[in-house]
């Protein structure tokens, strides 16, 4: 050994305690490639609790109402749907689901939002331009604000609401597909039509 190698050698033994090696036991788990130990219900509400940390969640909602919004999101129930549900006005629902990060492509299908973005006049003004009303450009601009919140946050809240409820329906239908599949496996060239 040289001299830097036994320097090294020292140090190291001196940090581990006198031990001569560090080995630590792996294990090769098996199953969902998701590790988190939470339920599904704890990770949304940690999302939640996440975001009104950061951003101070407005409007008439709490936690519970806001993962009945994003559940209905992903099952892609409207606002009014959620709005009758919930017993408020649409708009809350709408504002709910901006604030969430829960953007839908119809929601701005009608405009290129990086246009309304790095527009200064008046939602008068645009609302002229774009022959719509001017409830709908301010529609579009908190769409628009929405989303520039979302990437500031590298969409990290919305990747979370994703790997909860889109993965969740995912596998149903990815198991509801295997059982189909193995059932009609398990029946493929048997007689059918059989008379008692």
């Amino acid at each position: 050994m040289n001299e830097k190698t036994e320097e090294l050698r020292d140090i190291f033994t001196e940090v581990t305690d006198g031990e001569e090696t560090v080995t630590e036991a792996q294990e090769d788990d098996r199953g969902s490639l998701e590790k988190d130990e939470r339920t599904d219900r704890e990770r949304l509400e940690s999302v939640v609790t996440q975001m009104n940390e950061r951003y101070g969640l407005e409007g008439p909602f709490s936690t519970d109402d806001y993962l009945q919004i994003a559940e209905g999101f992903y099952d892609d129930r409207s606002d009014a749907e959620l709005a009758e549900e919930l017993d408020v006005a649409e708009d809350d629902v709408f504002e709910a689901r901006m604030s969430l990060h829960l953007i839908d492509e119809s929601d701005a299908d009608e405009v290129d939002l990086a246009a309304i973005r790095e527009r200064e006049e008046d939602d008068a003004a645009l609302a002229e331009e774009y022959d719509v009303s001017e409830e709908r450009i301010g529609r579009y601009r908190r769409v628009a604000a929405a989303q520039d919140e979302s990437r500031a946050a590298n969409d990290r809240y919305r990747d979370e609401f994703d790997s909860v409820l889109a993965d969740a329906d995912l596998s149903e239908r990815m198991a509801t597909d295997v059982r189909e599949d193995g059932l009609e496996d398990a029946t493929e060239g048997m007689e059918t039509d059989v008379d008692f």
